[in-house]
């Protein structure tokens, strides 16, 4: 049996009270919450109320929100909120800080989506000449625990010590056993094997 919103609303209020007290005691909070459940439109998106239910150990309703709205959806049911609650500076606040992100992704994509390759001022697309590089995380001497990139052709050669392949999207992913992000990645090989390249491949 579905629950009514103020049913809803009631059953979440419960929850975070046990869980996160100190929220109950924000009063911003808690109207953005009322407003939250009582706004027309969160119809649009009935799952990011609908699955609430089903996760009662859910705490942080930003993180659910974002995960069944989407960003997109979820700013938008914020900036409805913010309005209503005649936060309009607000609102604007976010709603620029939203479209300086996108025109900033926007720059770096057509930025880095192209490399000057063979006559001068001549652009190519990165993704129809760039081939993946093979990369591992580990390493010898002074590249300890960090990324290492190589040619493919050494991959050949006896290994010294034990490596495992990995995804350049996944460099600044935490090694096995480290709780601490990455935040300095190492790139090693000769020169010319794409090393630069690969770094603006992966900025887009």
């Amino acid at each position: 049996m579905k629950l009514k919103k103020d049913e809803k609303l009631k059953l979440f209020q419960s929850h975070l009270s046990q869980d996160c007290p100190e929220c109950c005691l924000d009063d911003q909070f808690m109207k953005f919450i009322n407003e939250l459940f009582d706004s027309r439109e969160v119809d649009d998106y009935p799952e990011c109320i609908e699955r609430e239910q089903e996760d009662p150990e859910a705490v942080c309703i930003v993180e659910k929100l974002l995960e069944t709205c989407g960003s997109e959806g979820f700013l938008k049911i914020t900036l409805h909120i913010l309005r209503k609650m005649k936060q309009k500076e607000l609102a604007e606040h976010n709603e620029s800080i939203k479209r300086a992100q996108q025109a900033l992704k926007t720059h770096l994509k057509k930025k880095f989506e192209c490399i000057f390759e063979g006559l001068a001022k001549q652009t190519t697309l990165l993704n129809e000449i760039y081939t993946e590089l093979y990369i591992t995380e580990g390493g010898s001497g002074e590249v300890n625990n960090e990324h290492e990139v190589r040619q493919i052709e050494t991959a050949s050669k006896r290994q010294t010590t034990q490596e495992t392949a990995i995804l350049c999207k996944n460099i600044f992913k935490p090694l096995p056993g480290q709780g601490k992000p990455i935040k300095t990645v190492l790139t090693k090989g000769i020169a010319g094997i794409g090393k630069t390249v690969s770094v603006q491949k992966f900025i887009l």
